[in-house]
């Protein structure tokens, strides 16, 4: 049994097909049309999709994976600065430090050992993901009640969107995973997250991610960066065309030596987005070439597809003049036959003229819109509408008229209405033994 053919694709669905091709380089027309059509023709969502296939990178139009994120973590070229926290000083602060000692080693020991039960108890829920921008806009809330709204521009999307974004514009992206419980972290945050020119460092030369590991989103991204303290941070770019760690940052660092290190980082790399510039660059003009190959052929063909539809639209429209003129001419003959009859009916039906020494006859003389004159007699007691009916009948009377009496001027109501449905009579009307009418012909109205 033959296979059911494919539909044949429309002009956008093929424009879309041929851009689709040129911007992720597949070479089957097949592929690139299912690819399409699993993604409903949004060819912006099917590129991404290609694009996150190709490099491993989560999808920001599907739901997020629950494996770790696909970061580039095992380069050994990763730059790694910790700064240690400060030795106790003098006979007073080393006295303070040994008696201490005992108390913060038990206290972090039962810390752990009550965690690892816990975990044994009750899995623990920051390992279901299930709304990864709340749990980033969350942090970022819970961060300006406490520091202030004083601080770098957050990324307010999912890790994977901040990859993706920094991916596309080859701009570096600095991750900031937050430790609630960690000791440091308030005095990081105030002193040197939050210092002005951290802020301007950060807000023109980066994108800046963040999150609390206690968010499921953020305990994701440690889990892929595998930090080893905090204060922790994390410079990822596009290497080797991965997105890839070049620098991690760990412990409680000060400003001047935050920006030292950022810019020394970045010094260090900088070749590589060149690199990846002029890549992307030179493929953007071997795309743009091939685009406008494929653009000329598509003007071509819509030329001649458009001079095929002017014929066929030429055609039909004559087919459709010349038949809506012969409907007309029928249309206005039947009318007029119509109308012949109807004027014939009703002057079959109008009752005969009295005589003119009848004492109940009413002279009248009809003035008719073309200056004619009619004249003829009715009786008193006779309805408005036999006038009507009279006029109807002449050859020379509009279809559509009323009567108008001329001093005071009045329209006669000779046609029944829902408020009148009987006309009044003549004398009823108040017309004299001889009245002067007026036909005013209503045809345009």
């Amino acid at each position: 049994m033959a296979a059911p053919e494919e539909p044949e694709l429309s002009q956008a669905q093929t424009e879309k097909l041929l851009q689709f091709q040129d911007l992720t380089g597949l070479e089957s027309m097949d592929q690139c049309r299912r690819t399409l059509e699993q993604h409903n023709w949004n060819i912006e969502a099917a590129v991404q999709d290609r694009l996150n296939e190709q490099e491993g990178v989560p999808s920001v139009f599907n739901p997020p994976p629950s494996r770790p994120l696909q970061v580039n973590t095992a380069d050994h070229r990763v730059y790694s600065y910790i700064v240690s926290r400060p030795q106790p000083r003098g006979l007073l602060g080393w006295s303070y430090y040994l008696i201490m000692l005992p108390f913060r080693f038990t206290y972090y020991t039962l810390l752990d050992i009550f965690r690892l039960a816990l975990r044994f108890i009750r899995p623990d829920p920051r390992g279901r993901v299930t709304d990864p921008v709340g749990d980033v806009v969350s942090f970022i809330h819970s961060f300006e009640e406490k520091y202030g709204q004083a601080h770098p521009v957050f990324y307010q999307g999912t890790y994977s969107q901040a990859l993706n974004d920094a991916k596309r514009e080859l701009r570096y992206l600095l991750v900031y995973l937050h430790g609630d419980d960690h000791q440091d972290t308030d005095e990081f945050c105030r002193s040197t997250l939050c210092t002005e020119e951290v802020i301007t460092f950060l807000n023109t030369r980066m994108l800046f991610w963040a999150c609390s590991t206690s968010k499921p989103e953020g305990y994701r991204v440690s889990q892929a960066l595998r930090e080893n303290t905090y204060p922790f941070l994390a410079m990822i770019m596009l290497k080797d065309r991965k997105m890839t760690v070049v620098g991690r940052l760990e412990g409680l660092i000060q400003p001047e030596d935050l920006i030292n290190q950022l810019t020394f980082i970045m010094d260090a790399n900088q070749t590589y987005l060149m690199s990846e510039r002029l890549e992307r660059e030179e493929r953007n003009q071997t795309q743009v070439l091939r685009q406008q190959q494929d653009e000329a052929y598509l003007a071509s063909l819509r030329a001649d597809q458009e001079k095929e539809r002017k014929k066929r639209e030429e055609q039909e429209q004559k087919r459709q003049e010349e038949e809506k003129v012969r409907q007309s001419a029928l249309a206005e003959e039947r009318r007029r036959r119509t109308l012949e009859e109807e004027k014939e009916r009703k002057s079959e039906c109008l009752p005969p003229e009295p005589p003119a020494d009848d004492p109940e006859s009413v002279k009248i003389v009809f003035k008719l819109p073309n200056d004619t004159r009619v004249e003829r007699r009715f009786l008193f007691g006779q309805s408005l509408t036999v006038i009507h009916d009279f006029l109807f009948s002449l050859k020379e009377t509009p279809e559509k008229f009323q009567i108008v009496t001329n001093f005071p001027r009045r329209v006669l109501p000779c046609l029944p209405t829902e408020e009148q449905p009987n006309p009044p009579t003549l004398k009823e009307a108040g017309l004299s033994r001889s009245e002067v009418l007026f036909v005013q012909d209503l045809t345009d109205d």
